[in-house]
């Protein structure tokens, strides 16, 4: 559950981040990150038309220079954009300069207001000068649909489990999610949709 559903405590590390909506409304927020790439992101796309919603795409910069069609894709079909650095790093890891930096590459092909770090990872000093500029967006509920110790019916069953009202819930548009996410989220989707939840993306 620390990973899946973050505790108060790490959510107190970003104050000024979403973490969760409206806990009065019965709605999600769906999020994608680390795409657009040909293989997965017209299938989610797809999908996602199939039932009607709409979803927020948080990507990395050097796939959208890379996939261009695919990015094109997503914007033309009303989804929401976000920034998830240009080439995925982690703050962590970086100095502040060379992760600002980074960010910023990949804004002038995203051009949106929305911001996930990789991982979650930011130092303070990059969480204080990104909030700043951007909506960070965290999550209430993420899949672990990349994780090679889980299949597609455990990551079913995390949604089950964790989503509630507000849920900002991560999936992945990526090849290591691949297996897992092309059983977990048709069936997330339907089962959302039988416990009454709307989809919404972020104002």
């Amino acid at each position: 559950m620390f990973i899946e559903q973050p505790p108060q405590f790490i959510r107190l590390l970003y104050p000024k981040a979403l973490w969760r909506m409206d806990k009065n409304e019965r709605a999600v927020y769906l999020t994608f990150d680390d795409g657009p790439i040909p293989e997965i992101t017209p299938w989610v796309l797809d999908l996602l038309d199939k039932y009607g919603i709409k979803a927020t795409f948080f990507m990395v910069g050097d796939n959208v220079r890379k996939h261009p069609k695919e990015f094109q894709m997503v914007v033309e079909r009303g989804h929401r954009i976000g920034n998830h650095t240009f080439n995925h790093i982690r703050g962590f890891e970086f100095l502040s300069q060379n992760y600002l930096a980074n960010t910023d590459k990949a804004n002038a092909y995203l051009q949106t207001n929305l911001f996930r770090p990789p991982h979650g990872h930011m130092r303070w000093m990059q969480y204080h000068v990104l909030k700043k500029k951007y909506q960070i967006v965290m999550w209430d509920l993420v899949t672990r649909d990349y994780s090679k110790r889980l299949n597609g019916p455990q990551v079913f069953e995390k949604v089950k489990k964790y989503a509630r009202n507000g849920s900002i819930i991560t999936f992945h548009d990526s090849l290591k999610s691949e297996e897992n996410l092309k059983y977990a989220l048709p069936r997330s989707i339907e089962w959302l949709l039988a416990e009454g939840y709307e989809f919404k993306v972020f104002p």
